[in-house]
Formats: C-alpha cells, sequence, structure tokens
C-alpha cells in the first residue's frame, strides 16, 4: 500500500486537517497537535457607537463581505500598523 500524505504527516506526530477536525468533534485531546508560543491572547472591550456610525459601518462591512468586528478590526489595524498615513487624527 502506498504511503499517503495523510500518513506521512501521522508518521510525523501531525495530523492532516480532516484528521484534527474529526479527533476534535469526536471529543478527543488534540492539544498535542496544537502550538501555544504562537497563541494570540485576546481581551474583549466594549464601544459604544452612535447609531448613525453603526449604520455606516454595517454598509461598509456589507460591501467588503465580512462582519461589522471584522470591518473595526481592520481599520483600527490600519491605523495602528501605519500611524503616519493617519497623521490628521
Amino acid at each position: 500500500m502506498k504511503n499517503t500524505s495523510g500518513n506521512k504527516a501521522r508518521a510525523r506526530g501531525r495530523l492532516s486537517v480532516r484528521e484534527f477536525d474529526l479527533k476534535f468533534e469526536r471529543g478527543e485531546d488534540i492539544s498535542g497537535f496544537l502550538d501555544f508560543k504562537k497563541a494570540v491572547v485576546v481581551k474583549r472591550v466594549n464601544v459604544d457607537f452612535p447609531v448613525w456610525m453603526i449604520k455606516r459601518l454595517d454598509d461598509e462591512a456589507l460591501k467588503l463581505n465580512v462582519s461589522r468586528q471584522a470591518i473595526i478590526k481592520m481599520w483600527i489595524h490600519e491605523h495602528l500598523a501605519h500611524p503616519a498615513a493617519h497623521k490628521h487624527l
């Protein structure tokens, strides 16, 4: 029998995406296949926006086919990553 890429991955202690998903869905321990050194810590914040701003955010998100949260994150990232381009703020 030929050794498929999935079998090679298993031999190296790695899983295919499908195998990983199946283990996760069965409730098996998948922690051995995760690299926690690359984990991103996320902190939840609440921000209040006026209704007109929510409408504009939703319109832009719809144009880009992303969620409201995604458009907010993208724009904040853009401004933080390139502060010189946004000196007017």
